[in-house]
């Protein structure tokens, strides 16, 4: 239990532990990949990387095909340039709800964790990117009285 103190010299001499920083250990199942879940939106997409030559397949569809637009691709790639490990991953993709824009971000966040689990040390440099923060804006409800969520019906005088 924690020793009694007489004075305020007591309370020098003693040492408190320090809460050590977690340890991050690397994360692989049965098949040697690393797997993540990532969210944005409405969107959910679940992802498993293993080292190959950097083929990206999204519900089992190629990303190019996937995701046609350059935007969605640079945005979903930004984890893999930042730790500096393009082309060296392959990454197999399942995503469902939401559109392709929070489809794309929830890919981007689950690929970031899935690093983090497969090199626990770029855990450092993800986050500094802010990749492995879930964004948590979302679409704002409908209030009664409202045309939508806060726009007013028009007005009219007469």
């Amino acid at each position: 239990m924690a020793e009694v103190l007489n004075s305020l010299s007591d309370l020098g001499g003693t040492k408190t532990a320090a809460p050590e920083a977690p340890v991050h250990v690397q994360k692989l199942d049965a098949h040697g990949r690393a797997y993540a879940t990532g969210k944005r939106k409405d969107a959910v997409a679940r992802v498993w990387i293993k080292p190959g030559s950097g083929k990206i397949t999204v519900n089992n569809r190629a990303v190019e095909v996937y995701f046609a637009r350059p935007v969605l691709r640079m945005i979903l790639n930004q984890p893999l340039v930042a730790a500096g490990r393009a082309d060296q991953y392959d990454i197999m993709v399942s995503c469902n709800g939401g559109g392709l824009s929070g489809q794309a971000g929830a890919v981007r966040h689950g690929l970031a964790r899935a690093l983090t689990f497969y090199e626990p040390e770029l855990r450092s440099v993800l986050k500094k990117g802010g990749f492995l923060t879930r964004d948590s804006r979302t679409v704002e409800r409908k209030k009664y009285g409202k045309a939508k969520a806060r726009r007013s019906f028009q007005f009219s005088k007469r």
